[in-house]
């Protein structure tokens, strides 16, 4: 932390610093295009903007917010309305092609503007022209065009706090890292075997027991959410175009939930505490219908705070629930979930059950092959693409790495790029993929270096994968290896992969 703490300080430096005598030569523009993600059609061209003391930028009532942190990032004025003579970026709310985040970034010798249909569309635009910004030298902007939408409207990343519980500070440094590369949804596995993270009023001893101190993998991280820290990090994603998905997982991985609530065991004993990384071995009682009051009183509450379209029921690895009981299950729970407002999302074990077929299910299988959720698909379900072998970040990059675990394989930099979501499933066209997701589970990692330590880079190609035409890994290792300054100077600790030129 005081790393951190001396890298933000430097950041705070003036700007218009003088620069010593053995200073190296300005920094050249950022080409075009040069950015993560890749755009979809880059026009390079023309004299570039340079951003000097004087520059503001010019936002309607609408675009406001946006401006503001576009301000802040680049150190400008904002204002309603700049004179014809003044240099400025220009924020428009106007009609682009591309959908609701498409948007036409245009640089010319006398400013800049940026032109979207909606405030989302300006904010991934704002994302793509802060990395234009060279972080040495004259600040000046490439000339040309940028026309750019994404391939998927869902990208997100899932940030286990079950296992290990992560602050809201920690959450909100994380979505501010996430959003820069326009992934659009933080999937929040908030329940599990070793804690339960997030406040239930109808069911109070889920966190005073569930996440008190002790709890979580080896006993350490303990700690939830109460609904105000909830909702504050659901307003404040949103300001960055971040939907937060909570998931609440079941009718597997419960045991913390059943050391709170014995009742929720079949014989009403509670089992004991586990800090261990074990899975697999709890179940919730199918046939009782305490089991369902528990489940609706949470799905209830979950929904009322989240206005995020899904709610995720987990799904997965229960192994200790029959496959008769895990139908039954899913015949009651899938319904409550679109009785209060939502779409249900679960991972792709949900895909057996007929009621998923208005679902979304996470695919997290090792191979190209889920014969299950092909038919499914065929019936309607959804698909958000996060094999394990691919887009599990908590899984370590090579033997050597000090986090993670690695049973789904080791998955540098090339791996985790080097797939296609909308093709990799058999059975599973890519009109039926919503999207892809990263996930972070949290059994190694204790604090917000962990977490940028496993994420990053990898979180910038899945970034790419879901916001990109196609995937091109030569080009993608160039403009990674010269977007490694940018996370040195906010102090963001990522893995420098043997595979990246990385850039002084």
């Amino acid at each position: 932390m005081r790393r951190r703490l001396a890298v933000l300080l430097a950041c705070a430096l003036p700007l218009t610093a003088a620069a010593p005598a053995h200073a190296a030569p300005p920094a050249p523009a950022v080409a075009l295009g040069s950015v993560i993600p890749a755009p979809v059609e880059v026009r390079p061209g023309g004299p570039g903007f340079k951003l000097t003391a004087g520059t503001v930028i010019e936002a309607p009532p609408g675009a406001r917010a946006v401006a503001e942190q576009l301000g802040e990032a680049l150190r400008l004025r904002v204002v309603r309305h700049a004179s014809a003579r003044t240099g400025k970026i220009a924020l428009e709310l106007g009609r682009v092609s591309g959908g609701p985040e498409g948007y036409r970034l245009t640089v010319k010798r006398n400013g800049v503007t940026l032109r979207a249909g909606t405030a989302a569309g300006l904010f991934a635009g704002a994302q793509t022209l802060q990395q234009l910004v060279p972080l040495r030298g004259a600040r000046t902007i490439a000339g040309g065009e940028i026309v750019d939408h994404p391939r998927f409207g869902y990208r997100g990343t899932m940030l286990d706090v079950a296992r290990h519980f992560h602050t809201p500070d920690e959450i909100k440094r994380h979505i501010d890292e996430i959003s820069k590369f326009k992934i659009n949804h933080l999937h929040l596995h908030l329940s599990d075997d070793q804690g339960w993270r997030i406040q239930i009023d109808s069911w109070p001893r889920l966190t005073t027991v569930g996440g008190a101190a002790g709890t979580g993998v080896d006993g350490v991280g303990g700690g939830y959410l109460t609904k105000a820290d909830y909702r504050d990090l659901v307003r404040y994603a949103a300001s960055r175009y971040v939907t937060i998905v909570p998931e609440i997982d079941m009718p597997g991985h419960v045991n913390a939930a059943q050391v709170a609530y014995p009742e929720l065991t079949c014989d009403g004993i509670a089992p004991p505490p586990r800090t261990d990384t074990a899975v697999g071995y709890s179940s919730l009682c199918i046939g009782s219908e305490t089991t369902y009051r528990f489940v609706e009183d949470v799905i209830r509450e979950l929904a009322a705070m989240t206005p995020g379209k899904y709610l995720h029921i987990g799904g997965d690895e229960a192994h200790a629930t029959t496959d008769a009981d895990y139908l039954t299950f899913q015949k009651r729970v899938l319904p409550l979930v679109r009785k209060y407002g939502k779409t249900a999302y679960g991972w792709n074990e949900i895909a057996v059950a007929p009621e998923a077929s208005t679902a979304v299910a996470q695919y997290w299988g090792l191979t190209t092959q889920n014969p299950a959720l092909a038919a499914a698909v065929a019936n309607g379900t959804k698909v958000i693409m996060s094999p394990a072998n691919l887009a599990y970040i908590d899984q370590k990059y090579d033997p050597s790495t000090r986090l993670g675990l690695s049973w789904a394989g080791f998955i540098e930099v090339r791996k985790a790029y080097d797939w296609n979501p909308g093709t990799h499933l058999t059975g599973v066209p890519e009109s039926a993929v919503l999207g892809i997701e990263a996930p972070l589970w949290s059994e190694t990692l204790r604090d917000l270096d962990d977490i940028e330590f496993m994420a990053f880079p990898r979180l910038a190609g899945h970034a790419e994968l879901g916001w990109s035409p196609a995937g091109d890994w030569e080009s993608f290792r160039t403009r990674l290896g010269a977007y490694g300054p940018r996370w040195a100077a906010r102090g963001v600790d990522f893995y420098r992969s043997p595979q990246i030129d990385w850039a002084d």
